[in-house]
């Protein structure tokens, strides 16, 4: 049975555009971020991945919801629990490139309005992101986990 990965994720826009990341030959994009360390609250791991990932000092806004999500990479099952963040990032704006500090990934903006059909991941997370920014009453929790077949969608 694999181990949980608690992530802590970023949300940042400008100009009506998501950052979003992807590892270098990878299809899909997801939030910026990365895994809580021993000891490490969420919002510090946010804030320490994007320092290491952009070279940008960020800041936490508030908290914006929870996302479990299970995959398979390179026939390895993995299972996160994402504590997702809306987030300040210094310097950083849709109007330039946003440069990578790690040669594993790359940053690109995209434009809120092609979410719904993009190739983010987790997929569960496409609709609840513009709920959560509004804070319209949408849940504070969503999953790529089945309830009816719960982890054996592996």
């Amino acid at each position: 049975m694999p181990g949980i990965e608690i992530l802590g994720r970023g949300v940042f826009v400008s100009r009506g555009k998501m950052l979003v990341c992807h590892g270098r030959g990878a299809s899909n994009v997801y939030l910026p971020g990365g895994h809580v360390e021993f000891g490490e609250g969420a919002e510090t791991a946010v804030c320490r991945e994007i320092q290491e990932e952009l070279g940008k000092t960020s800041r936490v806004k508030r908290f914006l919801g929870c996302v479990e999500h299970t995959f398979r990479e390179k026939g390895r099952k993995h299972v996160e629990l994402n504590l997702v963040f809306e987030v300040e990032i210094d310097g950083l704006d849709a109007a330039r490139e946003a440069k990578s500090e790690e040669g594993h990934l790359d940053f690109q903006w995209m434009p809120l309005k092609d979410l719904p059909r993009s190739n983010f991941e987790p997929a569960c997370l496409r609709p609840l992101l513009a709920a959560w920014r509004r804070r319209s009453g949408a849940p504070d929790w969503a999953s790529s986990i089945r309830p009816e077949s719960g982890l054996r969608a592996f």
